[in-house]
């Protein structure tokens, strides 16, 4: 295959050859034939010392200038490149689940960089995030088709991450009708989402095992679930036996969703449902006096880029200490954070620092991240960006 060639500056293949598959636009000669290169464009890489290193995607207008598909400089990426791909994918989902519902492919750690593709069944909710990704649609649904069968693709283009690539947002089926609603299974529990409508594809996998962690704490607890999104943590911790649970979310369609599988699953009737900000909630809360053996914290990301990190990391703390308050003595809290940006120790001492602030103390008992079906990259660390902490209050 003829594909034009990118040169990478002097001492700039380190991290490349240290296994990253992301090279960033200072780390290239971006001369006038490299912006000449039309965004998504597949390029050969080629080292200071002229040699070949591999062939990537290409965006001269982004940051990460080149995602890195393959060190074989003569690969030819076509559909059987990409279903070669998805199999393996699928064939790790396979061994590690025993219903068709995970995230099938996760970006670079799958080998498909700027892919995220979640499996509900026979529906497939794809996320082409990249220029380079974008171009290779055809590809990517015509090896779905070959290695999974799907009746159903659509594609939840409408992520943020676009627009850093200069995409459009927009949301469209690729094969078939998408229902407005449809079933996937978790944790032996059934639950009721709206891929074509609701958050990211719909439903976030990656929590799976903390939830299921979660539900082994909730036996013989009143439990509260702030951000609850669909109930995926309020419903599996009522599945684990707790006597009651508050789901707390500012969406309505998106509690509307979770009173439907509470439906469904037969907990309605110890389920209740609050619209409401988390802060305010957990104001009126410790107001009153209301308290719970276990708090789930799960908010959307509150660092979404490096100049909100202060800011952001001062948000846990409040978070913490204001969630740790409504918990019973002894009690538990569990909190996530699913900004890349904010690692793992500085989420902890976060944590740490506003339960001391609210006067308690306690023991971690738990640091994980996402599921298997989230795996990570080792060169990088931005797909490890779940967070999530456990802690036995005192």
């Amino acid at each position: 295959m003829s594909y034009p060639t990118i040169k990478i500056l002097p001492g700039e293949d380190r991290r490349l050859r240290g296994g990253s598959p992301w090279l960033f636009s200072n780390e290239l000669r971006m001369d006038e034939a490299a912006r000449r290169v039309p965004p998504g464009s597949l390029v050969r890489l080629m080292g200071p010392s002229g040699m070949m290193l591999g062939v990537a995607l290409f965006n001269p207008h982004s940051l990460i200038a080149a995602r890195l598909l393959t060190r074989n400089k003569d690969a030819a990426i076509d559909r059987d490149f990409v279903a070669r791909r998805l199999a393996r994918a699928l064939q790790l989902r396979e061994r590690l689940f025993d219903t068709p519902n995970y995230r099938l492919v996760h970006v670079e750690a799958d080998g498909l960089p700027g892919l995220v593709v979640d499996r509900f069944g026979d529906t497939l909710v794809v996320q082409l995030n990249t220029a380079g990704m974008a171009a290779m649609q055809p590809l990517v649904v015509a090896a779905l088709d070959e290695i999974v069968r799907p009746r159903v693709i659509v594609a939840r283009n409408d992520s943020p991450a676009r627009q850093l690539e200069g995409l459009p947002l927009e949301v469209e089926s690729l094969k078939g009708e998408l229902p407005e609603r449809l079933e996937l299974e978790e944790n032996g529990l059934v639950f009721v989402a709206d891929p074509g409508g609701g958050q990211k594809t719909g439903w976030f996998y990656d929590q799976r095992e903390n939830r299921r962690f979660a539900a082994g704490l909730a036996r013989d607890q009143a439990a509260l679930d702030l951000y609850s999104y669909c109930g995926g943590f309020a419903l599996t911790v009522a599945g684990g036996g707790a006597t009651r649970v508050t789901a707390v979310d500012s969406s309505a369609s998106a509690l509307e969703l979770a009173a439907a599988s509470a439906a469904r699953q037969g907990s309605a009737d110890r389920v209740g449902f609050e619209r409401a900000e988390a802060f305010a909630f957990l104001d009126a809360a410790a107001t009153g006096k209301a308290r719970y053996g276990l708090v789930v914290a799960d908010p959307p990301a509150f660092v979404k880029s490096r100049k909100d990190l202060g800011p952001g990391l001062k948000g846990y703390r409040k978070l913490a200490r204001m969630a740790a308050a409504v918990v019973t003595e002894p009690g538990f809290l569990c909190l996530g954070c699913c900004s890349h940006h904010v690692t793992a120790e500085q989420f902890a001492a976060e944590a740490w620092a506003g339960i001391r602030e609210a006067g308690r103390g306690g023991r971690l008992i738990r640091s994980a991240g996402a599921g298997p079906d989230h795996p990570i990259h080792p060169a990088l660390p931005e797909t490890a960006y779940l967070k999530f902490v456990a802690y036995a209050l005192d």
